[in-house]
């Protein structure tokens, strides 16, 4: 279901604005057929399931195994399944190409790609590549080729992260002062990762940077620190990650990454969760990301108090869509959108090259112990 539901106490029933928001974003635009490029959870599990909720036309769709593209065709009524992804991309039909590749291959479909007249959209992973230089590059083909390119940033459309967003552009909290994503959770990373040297800065905090980007701004300088990851049996330095982030707006933000968290062994009880929390002058606003329980399905949860908009009481709006696969369908409805109105995606290749930059001054941090400004960057 979409939109808020009922309210959790009288005072809450008395404050009908403080609860009046949109968790889950509109469909403006079904238009534009899509052409999908793989196989695995995310576009089976996840990407599928939300087209099919929202109701987008999805063309085709092709992987690295006809057969495993060929049955996630048959569970989502998918009519033509291409042998491989170049032949999705050259079948005039695909209007949007959605790529969910690994990101060192991404960049060679999104090459080809450019080259095709019917092809309109991309929409690509994230990251975009594996370093800002790339993205760059990318980026710049995509501008001059006359396509959108927009890259699947996806918590800012988690329920909760739009809710919060609405808050403070309403000014309910006054002025923010403080913000903290606090992640303690296991990821199944991908075999494919191993072989990049950048674990999970890259391919993890991504989100909560991009994130924290979206809710307040450019960011003037981040400082990052490291440890590895005891349980992860490849190579790699950015394992447990915790960063510090400047905004020029004075917001100062933590994003902690503790994909450790505890022992996981029979009998051990772990806590795993992903929390976060924003403090202004005017009120707080608190809540949970309800992935780390997929497939389960937790919705993303929202309290918060401000003496502006709830008389100081703390309010909790409700809704029961959810990150993982709900919030997916306002991925693509922006890229959708996007085409039918001739306006730039809210998440636009040339926003996520901020966000890209961001990662890069991450490892720089790393690599040079010290505080490093997004200006180094040119951003």
């Amino acid at each position: 279901m979409r939109g808020v539901s009922a309210r959790s106490s009288d005072q809450e029933a008395n404050l009908p604005e403080a609860l009046d928001f949109t968790p889950d974003a509109p469909i403006r635009s079904r238009a534009f057929r899509i052409g999908c490029v793989g196989s695995g959870f995310i576009m089976a599990d996840v990407h599928l399931a939300a087209y099919h909720s929202a109701g987008f036309p999805v063309a085709a769709i092709a992987s690295r195994s006809r057969d495993k593209a060929a049955a996630v065709a048959e569970r989502w009524g998918i009519p033509v399944v291409h042998d491989t992804p170049e032949q999705l991309i050259a079948d005039e039909r695909v209007q949007i190409l959605d790529i969910a590749y690994p990101p060192d291959q991404q960049p060679a479909l999104i090459h080809l790609a450019l080259r095709q007249p019917h092809i309109r959209a991309i929409l690509a992973q994230k990251p975009l590549a594996l370093d800002l230089a790339t993205a760059e590059a990318l980026e710049a083909e995509c501008r001059a080729a006359g396509k959108i390119l927009s890259v699947n940033q996806n918590m800012r459309f988690d329920q909760s992260m739009r809710v919060l967003k609405e808050i403070l552009d309403r000014g309910s909290l006054g002025t923010p002062v403080l913000a903290t994503i606090e992640m303690r959770a296991i990821p199944h990373w991908q075999p494919f990762l191993r072989d990049y040297g950048r674990l999970t800065l890259l391919n993890m905090s991504i989100h909560h940077l991009d994130v924290l980007r979206f809710l307040f701004g450019e960011v003037e300088e981040i400082y990052t620190g490291v440890h590895a990851d005891p349980r992860t049996d490849f190579a790699h330095k950015d394992g447990i990650c915790a960063s510090t982030l400047t905004f020029r707006s004075g917001v100062m933000a933590v994003s902690l990454e503790d994909v450790w968290s505890g022992p996981r062994a029979p009998g051990y009880t772990g806590d795993i969760y992903i929390k976060w929390r924003v403090e202004g002058t005017e009120g707080v606003a608190q809540g949970t990301i309800g992935w780390p329980d997929y497939p389960d399905g937790s919705p993303s949860t929202l309290r918060y108090s401000s003496t502006i908009a709830t008389g100081g009481d703390w309010v909790q709006p409700r809704w029961s869509t959810t990150w993982f696969p709900d919030a997916f369908a306002g991925v693509m409805e922006q890229v959708q959108y996007a085409l039918e109105s001739g306006t730039a995606p809210l998440l636009s290749g040339t926003d996520n090259l901020r966000t890209m930059a961001l990662v890069e001054a991450a490892y720089r941090s790393v690599e040079e112990h010290r505080a490093v400004k997004l200006a180094e960057f040119g951003y």
